[in-house]
């Protein structure tokens, strides 16, 4: 597709109300986990897309799992899901909040895996948005030319092709460690003071960042 970046970034967006509890359990559940721990979270994805996730779409590198069963991340800030958030317009997703309260959370693509591979957890990449029915997955950093990076970089998706590589996601079984978040991007001051109060039980604590450019 294009050429893969040596050391590439993931980043997990959610709702700044979300992370003391993230910060409590030192790690991120997928949604089939919090959803077996009973936990409530600020929800802002598709509803139709999260259902499909967790009941419909397998991840067949590694089979019997579903989407819904990893933790998911983009390759890029300024994802397309955050658009929608943006404009607050779209018919299955009831958070209506704006991009203001989203935050990212930025980890390394390599160090991920390596963490992965050493406590045997399991993890993949698909190839477009890992919630569409002809998703394809894997689970090589040797496969990762199979993401359409030039795609990921863009910043203009109107282009279907552009559109569908964008949506590329990491995927980390059942929960990612807080402890690989290496930075955390916002969009204003109000949201970093926010975080940071978030943050104050912990001892560790990535460094928040004003990040304008990954935000419409």
């Amino acid at each position: 597709m294009s050429h893969v970046p040596n050391q590439p970034k993931i980043y997990h967006i959610t709702h700044l109300r979300n992370l003391p509890q993230i910060v409590a359990h030192g790690k991120l559940w997928s949604d089939a986990k919090r959803i077996d721990l009973g936990l409530e979270c600020e929800i802002v994805g598709m509803s139709e897309i999260k259902r499909r996730r967790l009941e419909e779409i397998e991840v067949d590198c590694h089979p019997g799992t579903k989407v819904g069963y990893y933790v998911p991340f983009y390759f890029c800030p300024r994802s397309i899901m955050l658009y929608i958030l943006h404009k607050g317009n779209h018919p299955d997703i009831t958070y209506r909040g704006g991009q203001g309260p989203i935050v990212h959370l930025q980890a390394d693509l390599r160090a991920s895996v390596e963490w992965a591979q050493v406590n045997a957890v399991r993890w993949a990449f698909s190839n477009v948005n890992a919630g569409a029915k002809y998703a394809s997955f894997y689970d090589s950093l040797d496969r990762l030319d199979e993401v359409h990076w030039a795609a990921v970089q863009a910043n203009d998706f109107r282009r279907p092709e552009m559109m569908e590589g964008k949506q590329a996601e990491f995927l980390l079984f059942e929960s990612f460690p807080w402890s690989l978040v290496e930075g955390i991007g916002v969009l204003n001051e109000k949201a970093r003071s926010e975080v940071q109060i978030s943050l104050t039980p912990t001892d560790y604590k990535p460094p928040v960042s004003l990040e304008p450019g990954w935000y419409f």
